[in-house]
């Protein structure tokens, strides 16, 4: 954006084309537009204020003669600034850029980003474009450009993502579609997302877990997180049916698995995997993210993990603890994960050298989990260090309610060590 000496006031610009006013008038909802905009907004068939979407029982528009003359003001002194400035050069096209400043783009006008998106005989050139631009808007958010929120945007762009044919020339759309929606996400009404609980736009989410471009899966995994970080009645509906629809589930295990392949997809996936397990009611979820075979992914993850991962690993660990909970992960780790170093995976993430202790109480709950079910967890954890560890752990700067875990798991292994060292 080119200034003219003097940043442009915000309520200098109307909410719809995102220019400096012309002939700015109010509607009766006491919202103020420039008269071309909104006569060409009502002009579509809108009765409704494009900012608080009212319903315009008043279709009158009011000069707004405070607000020409505020912006008069401000123009006078942006020329006397820049004339100055200039050392009294000042020509025409100084008072053309005056007239004609606008925010961001050229030729940005929400209206008729919206109107690209929505339009069937938009190419698909035009509708990346038109994403591209929202993507670049919507720095600005929450301060400025809130009519990207006020006009429906979120809820028109998901539309976007999971409704065109998938196809790898429109893969680059929904890529973009998605960047747009996790832009806008924080700033909109999550309640707009329940358009996915629809069986065609579902279904479509089934296909991009499968079939879609890395990007596009590492936002899909960003959506799941932020949808499941909702309180709304809506949200909740749509994060039980995620929870319990398997090619989800299956997607977010073999992203985890292809952790050395992309490991932004992964570290992606393990956040989406927590927040489904914290926030999904019920057990179904950690049921069949068991079935599907998430224990052992997840202690694979942890015992591979490279040091850029350790945070990832921690949360990982978290994860894990969830399903050993239930009767079934505990059963699946015994049988499966016992022999493969699932015990070592967790003594090591209970005291880490670098003093990160994230992760620390879920690994010294899960072991606690382990050796009261388990006289081999036990062997298996005296004989990786779990003591040495436990130590270490006591005397770091970890939690208090981690230090008394710590403690409680010492005392059962000391208990075992008095019964029969023979074991050790």
């Amino acid at each position: 954006m080119r200034e003219i000496g003097m940043s442009i006031p915000q309520f200098f610009i109307c909410p719809i084309s995102l220019e400096l006013f012309r002939d700015p008038v109010t509607l009766c909802t006491g919202q103020t537009y420039d008269r071309p905009c909104i006569e060409k907004w009502i002009a579509a068939g809108n009765l409704t204020c494009p900012v608080t979407m009212q319903k315009l029982h008043d279709l009158s528009m009011v000069p707004n003669h405070t607000l020409r003359h505020l912006i008069d003001q401000w123009l006078r002194m942006s020329r006397r600034h820049h004339h100055h400035h200039n050392h009294g050069q000042f020509d025409d096209s100084d008072q053309d850029h005056c007239n004609f400043c606008k925010v961001g783009s050229s030729d940005v006008s929400l209206l008729s980003l919206k109107q690209t998106l929505e339009s069937k005989d938009s190419v698909l050139e035009q509708k990346i474009q038109a994403l591209e631009k929202i993507r670049y808007l919507s720095e600005d958010l929450p301060t400025k450009n809130e009519g990207l929120i006020q006009m429906g945007f979120f809820p028109l762009i998901l539309g976007v993502a999971f409704g065109a044919r998938l196809s790898q020339e429109m893969m680059e759309l929904v890529e973009k579609a998605l960047d747009c929606a996790l832009k806008l996400m924080p700033f909109s009404c999550l309640g707009d997302s329940d358009a996915l609980m629809e069986e065609s736009k579902f279904e479509y989410f089934r296909v991009l877990f499968k079939d879609g471009t890395f990007a596009v899966k590492k936002s899909l995994f960003k959506l799941i997180e932020a949808l499941s970080m909702s309180s709304s009645f809506e949200t909740k509906e749509l994060t039980n049916k995620i929870g319990n629809e398997t090619k989800v589930l299956q997607g977010l295990i073999t992203s985890l698995d292809d952790y050395q392949q992309n490991s932004e997809v992964s570290e992606a996936a393990i956040k989406a995997i927590l927040s489904l397990l914290t926030s999904t009611e019920g057990t179904k979820c950690r049921e069949n993210f068991v079935k599907q075979g998430l224990i052992h992914s997840l202690v694979t993850y942890i015992l591979e993990a490279e040091r850029k991962e350790k945070n990832m690993a921690a949360k990982a660990t978290r994860a894990l603890e969830m399903v050993l909970e239930l009767e079934s992960g505990k059963k699946a780790f015994l049988e499966n994960e016992v022999p493969n170093g699932g015990v070592r995976a967790l003594v090591k993430m209970v005291f880490r050298v670098s003093g990160d202790d994230e992760g620390s109480e879920s690994a010294v709950n899960s072991l606690m989990i382990l050796c009261c079910e388990s006289l081999e967890v036990r062997e298996e954890a005296i004989c990786g260090g779990i003591l040495t560890q436990l130590l270490l752990l006591l005397q770091s700067q970890c939690s208090g309610r981690t230090k008394t875990r710590a403690r409680m798991l010492l005392k059962l292994l000391r208990s075992m060590w008095a019964k029969g060292p023979k074991h050790v």
